[in-house]
């Protein structure tokens, strides 16, 4: 259900985690002191769901905690949590990923960990895939303990690297291509291929590279057609976006994943949704930008027959792997790519954590009247008197207050301000949501929340201003995510970002590339239907190939 990179300090474990009871009783007691909270108490939740009933062998309807120690957290996805896991009897160190429940907030996201469970259990073992080894669930979330991959992602060990070659990528494509081909063997489309789903077994310099993720993973059935819009926006086929597709699609995004890896950026690209959308669409390849000159033409070819834009034509995973490119790899040229590739391929992927922190800088400077009615929001919102807003109370809360927003700007407003994770959200995330939605963000805001982050008074951030502001309870921080937060927002490349880049990141449009599964899914579903609208979106009948009108 995605991949995790945030980590954390190991005593925050959940094995080492104090009893929930007295940290409510203190969590009360610090509310208390600072401000009365009227809808703090607790109530009595609904019957929890069962989310893998029917899924889960027998064998393993037990406490997590009675087989496998969990440690340290290894990162956080979309859905949950992953743990460092250990087998209390053989001591094997695997991965247990945690799904909080109060995060699949649809009968779709329950689904997709159902199927996801069933997939990863029908699956013959292979080198290249991640196995499954037990599944477990209690009231709070679903755990799946799989192996460990501790060798880092696919494109971190190729920057790591200070020698990439088009030999490199042809073995990964080879790899790649496996897995594909085994997963359509065996009847299961994976709809979401992507270099963030793969990762390094261990870090020794020949660790096999596994697929980690079967999350958007169907079964399928020779000849079955498939409409719901999935996957990632950069590697998803143009008949995915037409609604009319099968198990091609893979071969699809493998042939994104070689382009970027033979030259560090994706195929098809542009600022906007509808942008990328008509990119694939139109299915112009460029390959004469650097470094495609120096690439063998061998490769260049398996890559156009890979985003071959008519599925019937494309290459299947067989053919791929019997391409003469990949039929001998050590032949493939062994001569640098240059620092080019590997520099694209470090910026691809960019985590803005800055923004959100800016907002609470915000929400915590407000004026009494803006929290006045910031509280009445609240308590009108907040149904149960919980003292908290979950999503559903969201929804209704804001039809209530007459407002328009569709439901997949709602969910993206819950995955974006429910910042520690946990589903609901709390009064100061509720105050980010509401500051978004009543448009507050007025120039002194802004001056305040600068400020917050401009520590010595400069008039710029600076990067150690930064790196302390974003620092994680342990202290530490991500050099690489912080790299690239100033690489995003720092638009004149002067090494610090001023007032100016700051507002201008912050009024920024949601970024849909970064947004949730199910947020994804609704978007390219409606951009689906105006690109049909519009006339710049033609379906064809799957037999006879005629444009459907």
């Amino acid at each position: 259900m995605g991949n995790c990179n945030a980590c954390v300090r190991p005593d925050e474990s959940p094995e080492n985690k104090p009893n929930r009871s007295d940290q409510n009783q203190k969590g009360k007691k610090k509310a208390r002191e600072r401000k009365p909270n009227p809808f703090s108490e607790k109530v009595a939740s609904p019957a929890p769901i069962r989310v893998l009933k029917d899924v889960i062998p027998l064998s393993h309807r037990t406490r997590i905690g009675d087989k496998y120690i969990l440690g340290r957290e290894l990162g956080r996805g979309e859905f949950g949590i992953t743990y460092l896991c250990t087998d209390r009897e053989t001591r094997e160190a695997l991965a247990c990923k945690s799904i909080s429940k109060r995060k699949l907030r649809t009968a779709v996201d329950i689904e997709d960990v159902r199927r996801e469970v069933a997939i990863m259990s029908t699956l013959p073992e292979h080198p290249n895939i991640v196995k499954l080894k037990a599944t477990y669930e209690d009231n709070e979330n679903v755990h799946l303990v799989m192996e460990l991959c501790e060798g880092g992602e696919l494109f971190d060990r190729i920057v790591a690297r200070g020698h990439y070659t088009e030999r490199a990528a042809a073995n990964v494509a080879k790899t790649i291509a496996e897995v594909v081909r085994m997963c359509h063997e065996n009847g299961v489309m994976h709809r979401d291929l992507k270099p963030e789903n793969f990762l390094f077994a261990n870090k020794k310099e020949h660790a096999p590279l596994k697929v980690i993720d079967f999350g958007l993973s169907v079964f399928f059935k020779p000849g079955e057609k498939f409409s719901e819009i999935v996957g990632s926006p950069y590697y998803m086929a143009p008949e995915v976006l037409k609604r009319n597709y099968g198990p091609e699609v893979d071969v699809w995004s493998a042939g994104v994943i070689l382009y970027i890896l033979l030259c560090g950026v994706p195929p098809f690209w542009a600022e906007t949704e509808q942008g990328v959308a008509l990119a694939i669409l139109r299915g112009v390849i460029d390959f004469k930008r650097e470094p495609w000159p120096q690439v063998s033409e061998s490769a260049k070819s398996l890559v156009r027959q890979m985003l071959e834009p008519d599925p019937r034509k494309r290459l299947t995973a067989q053919q791929v792997l019997e391409h003469p490119w990949l039929q001998n790899t050590k032949k493939a040229p062994n001569v640098p790519l240059g620092d080019i590739v590997r520099a694209r391929l470090k910026q691809f992927s960019v985590m803005n954590r800055f923004k959100k922190k800016a907002l609470r800088v915000i929400a915590e400077h407000l004026s009494v009247e803006e929290v006045e009615v910031i509280k009445d929001m609240f308590a009108l919102m907040d149904t149960d008197n919980d003292g908290k807003v979950s999503y559903e109370e969201l929804k209704a809360g804001l039809r209530k207050v007459g407002s328009q927003l569709a439901e997949p700007e709602i969910k993206m407003l819950m995955e974006v301000a429910d910042v520690d994770g946990n589903g609901v959200l709390d009064y100061g995330e509720f105050v980010a949501v509401t500051i978004h939605l009543q448009k507050m963000e007025n120039d002194e805001h802004f001056r305040r929340a600068f400020m917050f982050f401009d520590k010595d008074g400069s008039g710029y951030i600076e990067l150690d201003e930064l790196r302390d502001a974003l620092a994680d309870e342990s202290g530490e921080t991500d050099v690489d995510a912080l790299n690239d937060i100033m690489r995003e927002v720092d638009t004149d490349k002067d090494g610090q970002i001023c007032y100016d880049e700051f507002v201008a990141m912050m009024k920024a449009g949601t970024d849909w590339r970064k947004a949730s599964r199910q947020y994804s899914r609704e978007r390219f579903k409606s951009l689906s239907l105006n690109l049909m609208k519009d006339g710049s979106l033609q379906l064809h009948d799957a037999v006879t190939g005629q444009a459907v009108a």
